[in-house]
């Protein structure tokens, strides 16, 4: 599996005692490298501000480098919300939606399934408001991205804690999302589906006092096959985050850690049936034992069925 990755990542919040810490990436990157499974990564870019406008608004683009070049005496909360910034953040933040760019693309021309080992995460990042520990929505840059540059339909697959607000403020026109996230829990947003213009967006709320291992499987297994014959996507761009794990700091679903492997085999699978392009952008995921073992767990299954084929569509 190629993974996209840059040491820029660790300099967002470094030193600010957040719990979305360089450790995330940085710890992850080192374990994968020295067991074998990182190789040598695709380099990162920064997004364009045009790439940017195709999913925030000009105003909220221009907010973000104003405050954080103001940060110059420490971290402090974006005045749109809860999301914390440093004088670092926004050139961090570029890097990551480029670099969920390059993993979406790569995954289009080299036909094989790339991780975009990135942060600050981003289904939270609504078009003019960051929230939680989002800047920019990474996942939703890069299915934007793929249009401009591919066309053909997006099918974002979020399996994060959390629902991906974000996400489904901007799918419709050729975007569509799928999510299961504890309910309630923050943002308090995906109680039910919600009807977009051409595109599709499927909201299973599952109960926060937690499911099993096997439920929260069985729901993915039997929910993508669904969601992609109608969605019909050419590309899947996965809002990879692990904070439902059991034990997470900010989530735990209760599911447990292996849950990752089968996770991808289902997405795998449906990227094959639909021959889409196929990337994985890091959300969620705070305790970095439990998230480098679910990030490994997706290289080895995608390395398992990294020869896919033309495949055929669901119709």
């Amino acid at each position: 599996m190629l993974i996209v990755y840059d040491p820029l990542y660790g300099d967002h919040l470094r030193g600010a005692g957040q719990i979305e810490s360089p450790d995330r990436v940085e710890v992850v990157a080192s374990r994968l490298r020295d067991e074998g499974h990182f190789g040598a990564p695709l380099a990162a870019r920064d997004v364009t501000d045009l790439e940017l406008y195709r999913v925030h608004s000009h105003d909220y683009v221009e907010l973000v480098k104003r405050e954080c070049a103001q940060r110059t005496g420490g971290a402090s909360a974006l005045s749109t919300g809860d999301v914390v910034v440093d004088q670092a953040s926004l050139a961090v933040a570029r890097r990551a939606a480029g670099g969920a760019v390059v993993a979406i693309e790569t995954a289009a021309t080299t036909r094989k399934p790339v991780f975009a080992l990135v942060r600050p995460p981003g289904h939270h990042a609504e078009r003019s408001r960051g929230m939680g520990f989002c800047l920019f929505n990474n996942a939703a840059v890069a299915a934007r991205a793929y249009r401009a540059t591919f066309g053909g339909r997006v099918l974002i697959v979020d399996f994060d804690y959390h629902h991906g607000n974000g996400t489904q403020d901007v799918a419709g026109d050729g975007l569509s999302y799928v999510s299961t996230h504890a309910r309630p829990a923050y943002p308090g947003t995906g109680d039910g589906n919600v009807d977009v213009p051409d595109g599709v967006v499927v909201n299973v709320p599952l109960p926060a006092s937690g499911v099993s291992t096997e439920r929260f499987v069985a729901t993915w297994e039997r929910l993508l096959p669904e969601i992609a014959r109608v969605a019909k996507p050419d590309a899947i761009v996965v809002s990879a985050g692990f904070d439902y794990v059991k034990g997470d700091p900010v989530g735990d679903l209760g599911v447990g850690v292996e849950a990752a492997g089968h996770l991808a085999a289902a997405i795998n699978a449906t990227a094959l049936e639909c021959d889409a392009a196929l990337a994985y952008v890091l959300e969620g995921g705070y305790d970095v034992d439990a998230l480098t073992d679910s990030i490994r767990q997706i290289v080895i299954a995608s390395d398992a069925n990294v020869s896919r084929g033309s495949g055929a569509r669901l119709d």
